[in-house]
């Protein structure tokens, strides 16, 4: 099943007002100067990665992918810039025909990246190009900062399950891509019901301290959830006594109680307590999961504690401290002039303070060790070396303004763990330190 068909269960009408407004004032100058029609080349990169991070990765491909096609000006739109008189009379009939016709590049979603990757390259005229700016970067860095979270949290679980739960944590549409985004980095499930309408993740869900609390006593709670749901369901055992909730709920649920939920205390010290009572109380295949606040740091001190899966919300949809990629948006090459067939030169941004960027048009290749694995990001303009020609990383993404790489969301996730497999070992540690490998720059030939 193609997921993408569909569609959001929320009713947003265009993604074009996903913007800000000096693109289109940028826009109605360049047609008014006979520049619009340049032929452009913008790339996404990011400069640097969040402090002590040692990988980025790529989400949201698919989303942009949705968003470029929906990116429409219909009449309401159009009626709403000509009232705010934000552009004039020419601007607004070259909007209402726009249609993006050029080509996207980028990384496959799931892949990882590094400072400088070109993590998308977006070629056409400079009008059509410009539009795009704001979503496609309010995309890929949300939706990249919460899979590098998540990456780093399935990293730090192992073989154990990770739950997404962050949904009442942030607003309500950005759950949904935060849970999209945590599957590719390696959740296995999330409990917003919402992401699993629209990208078929599965969802999983049993029961808050509320139900506890609305029964007389703990023991009719467990008895009306397992009345209701079966004896593999999960019973959550802390809102009073743990030991005396799991004594209750083997009792009630027998050995076949598929799992306890521990979601406050010292959970080390707790897990270790309740595993100890479920196998003495003959649950020894009851399994036990772990929530409260939990981060990539607490999932990794719990590593040798009897746990078998966790739920995480806050710290998973907020970035664990990094919301953001921090990508941008550079035009680095243009056409010499308007005419058909004009050759690109690059362009590049010099100023003070660490926002210089590298012109040109670019590709980029990983190249690998002797045993296989990546020892370095090389992006380059100009011819592609022999030696890296089978290892290039950019995949096109958009022919002539047709999408022509959309796939399911399961081939993004296996993307990342192959991707994230074939890093040095030292990208999986939590301790705070540079980009596993270095990117280099080979720089040849124009922009073209």
């Amino acid at each position: 099943m193609n997921t993408a068909d569909l569609g959001l269960p929320v009713d947003v009408p265009s993604t074009a007002l996903f913007t800000d407004q000096y693109e289109l004032t940028m826009l109605r100058a360049a047609l008014k100067a006979g520049t619009a029609e340049r032929r452009s080349v913008f790339e996404v990169f990011t400069r640097r990665l969040p402090d002590g991070r040692r990988y980025g990765v790529v989400a949201g491909t698919g989303r942009v992918l949705d968003a470029v096609e929906n990116f429409r000006f219909d009449a309401g739109v159009l009626r709403f810039l000509r009232e705010r008189d934000i552009v004039d009379e020419e601007t607004l009939d070259w909007l209402a025909g726009y249609r993006f016709s050029g080509d996207i590049w980028g990384y496959p979603e799931g892949e990882v990246y590094f400072p400088g990757s070109p993590i998308m390259r977006v070629e056409g005229t400079f009008g059509e190009c410009v539009l795009l700016e704001t979503v496609i970067l309010s995309i890929l860095n949300h939706d990249s900062a919460i899979a590098a979270a998540a990456s780093r949290m399935a990293s730090a679980a192992g073989d154990r399950p990770l739950i997404e739960m962050g949904a009442r944590r942030t607003h309500e549409l950005a759950a949904v891509a935060a849970a999209r985004s945590a599957y590719v980095g390696g959740f296995a499930t999330t409990s917003d019901l919402a992401a699993g309408f629209r990208y078929n993740i599965p969802t999983v869900g049993t029961s808050a301290h509320a139900f506890t609390l609305l029964h007389d006593n703990e023991r009719d709670a467990f008895q009306a959830q397992v009345n209701a749901l079966g004896r593999d369901t999960t019973l959550l055992v802390d809102t009073y006594d743990v030991a005396e909730a799991v004594r209750t709920a083997v009792e009630i649920a027998g050995p076949e109680l598929g799992a306890v939920r521990i979601d406050s205390g010292d959970l080390l010290l707790v897990a270790h307590r309740v595993r100890q009572q479920l196998d003495e109380l003959g649950a020894t295949d009851t399994k036990i999961v772990v929530t409260s606040d939990l981060d990539e740091y607490a999932i990794a001190s719990l590593a040798a504690a009897p746990v078998d899966a966790y739920g995480v919300g806050t710290q998973l949809v907020t970035g664990s401290g990094h919301p953001t990629a921090s990508m941008v948006y550079k035009l680095v090459a243009r056409a010499e002039s308007g005419a058909e067939g004009a050759p690109l030169v690059p362009v590049a941004k010099k100023s003070s303070g660490g926002k210089t960027s590298i012109g040109g048009r670019k590709w980029a290749a990983r190249r690998l060790d002797s045993h296989g694995y990546a020892e370095a990001e090389v992006v380059g303009t100009g011819p592609v070396p022999d030696a890296l020609a089978d290892r290039q990383l950019l995949v096109e993404l958009v022919k002539r303004g047709e999408v022509v790489a959309r796939e399911p969301l399961d081939a993004a996730r296996d993307r990342h763990a192959a991707a994230r497999a074939n890093l040095p070992l030292s990208a999986t540690q939590l301790s705070r330190g540079e980009p596993v490998i270095p990117t280099e720059y080979v720089h040849g030939g124009s922009g073209s």
